[in-house]
């Protein structure tokens, strides 16, 4: 039976574990306060939290808040980061993080119900941010309309440039005099 402490902080981890988009299980061990401390101030824009949390706990915690695929990747001192905004741009500090550090191992993580490794915390740091990806489809939404407008607006165009033309043009009939 866990202590008040305990089933407290049980209690905390499984509501995170069921808010984040992703969590991803890292290997901390080298890393000192001001590194820690470096780590979450790059995670709080994106709306990422870092958290050393005991194993057992952990995994209580992710039993709690129905969360499978945690329990291969809690194997020695371990801390969650989780994504609670925006995942590209969490796993894009984290990644960031683990290339300055060196330091720092991502040992895998959970993203909605699928368990993703390494490699795949790595790829989603490679893809665009949301931002990036809500102007690229504005950008598509606009473009067939802009050109729309372009060729509709044409006829209207060309009969403007007629009509300054024909004022431009010498009167004919001043000239014949």
């Amino acid at each position: 039976m866990p202590t008040r402490r305990k089933a407290q902080t049980i209690e905390a981890i499984a509501e995170q574990l069921a808010r984040a988009q992703l969590v991803i299980v890292t290997d901390y061990r080298g890393l000192n306060v001001g590194d820690l401390q470096t780590l979450r101030g790059n995670l709080r824009p994106s709306g990422g939290e870092f958290h050393v949390a005991k194993n057992t706990l952990t995994r209580i915690a992710a039993n709690n808040a129905g969360v499978d695929g945690l329990d291969q990747m809690l194997d020695g001192p371990s801390a969650l980061v989780f994504a609670f905004e925006d995942p590209v741009q969490t796993a894009k500090a984290v990644s960031d993080f683990v290339r300055s550090s060196r330091v720092l191992v991502v040992k895998g993580g959970v993203m909605g119900d699928r368990t993703v490794t390494a490699t795949d915390v790595e790829a989603i740091a490679t893809l665009p941010t949301r931002e990036q990806l809500q102007a690229r489809l504005l950008g598509m939404l606009v473009s067939p309309m802009a050109r729309t407008l372009g060729v509709l607006s044409g006829p209207s165009r060309s009969l403007v440039y007629a009509l300054n033309a024909r004022t431009q043009e010498p009167d004919l009939a001043q000239a014949a005099d």
